[in-house]
């Protein structure tokens, strides 16, 4: 049977061991990430002063011996990861084509942010100093600025929102299981306790940033919208924000330990029993 060729290079491409490794490397480097996430975002709950999000997370990567060389590591294994998410999205399968479209842009679209989490390391490494919060006003006002602006930015917060509600779900439900092979015994259980409690706070922090956008775009104020270190600071002026910052933050850095196991479990393209690839 003929196969297209988008299909055929994706196929040699996810046959390939080396490409697999990086993929999995790529989860590992995630992990990384959210891991400082959830540190600073637990040091903003105490009072402290510092970017909790993931350019800042970055730039504490950048401060320490050989830092440059960490990032351009973790932008290249990121960059693997979205090149994957992007091959397994071209072989999906499915019974129907919006069942294939869905799973599809899934894929896609977990590639983007894969792409997009490695670009900041990779600017980072350049010397570039980025601001998640500064870079989500400006593209706020810029939205404002065009008709129909506020109409978009209530739809990219919806969106976000939807994001964060299916994290939420997906630890709720133990859904990210059709993603991971997760073992049995005492190792099953703590991919599941990491995961259930990761998925929850990493969706929680998610309907908090789409509140900011909304916001943003009922006002149409600009300066109103934020990204996650803006979402963690608005959550601090709510009654107990500190302890619940402080729990999303415990809650980033859970998501990031299951991200390492995720690095050794999860299903990879071809399925693999006995590797849980």
């Amino acid at each position: 049977m003929h196969i297209a060729a988008p299909k055929r290079v994706a196929r040699e491409a996810t046959d390939t061991t080396w490409f697999r490794r990086l993929a999995r490397c790529g989860y590992a480097a995630a992990g990384l990430v959210h891991a400082l996430i959830g540190m600073l975002a637990i040091i903003v709950a105490t009072g402290g002063d510092v970017a909790s999000d993931q350019t800042g997370a970055m730039r504490a990567i950048a401060e320490v011996p050989f830092g440059f060389a960490l990032l351009w590591a973790i932008a290249g294994a990121l960059g693997a990861l979205a090149l994957w998410k992007v091959a397994e999205g071209v072989l999906v399968r499915g019974d129907h084509t919006v069942q294939r479209w869905g799973r599809r842009i899934g894929q896609w679209g977990q590639g983007v942010v894969f792409a997009a989490l490695g670009g900041i390391a990779a600017a980072i490494a350049l010397g570039a100093r980025l601001s998640s919060e500064r870079a989500a006003e400006q593209l706020s006002r810029g939205a404002l600025q065009v008709p129909g602006g506020v109409f978009v930015l209530v739809a990219v917060g919806i969106g976000v929102g939807i994001t964060g509600v299916s994290f939420v779900w997906m630890g709720v439900r133990r859904s990210y299981r059709s993603q991971v092979s997760v073992p049995d015994g005492a190792v099953g259980h703590l991919v599941d306790v990491l995961g259930i409690t990761g998925f929850i706070a990493k969706g929680v922090a998610l309907v908090a940033v789409a509140v900011l956008l909304l916001v943003a775009g009922v006002r149409n104020e600009a300066g109103s919208a934020g990204a996650l270190d803006g979402a963690l600071h608005a959550l601090l002026q709510l009654t107990l924000g500190p302890m619940l910052v402080a729990l999303i933050g415990a809650g980033f850095i859970a998501y990031a330990v299951f991200c390492v196991f995720r690095a050794r479990y999860a299903r990879l393209w071809p399925r693999s029993p006995s590797l849980g690839s």
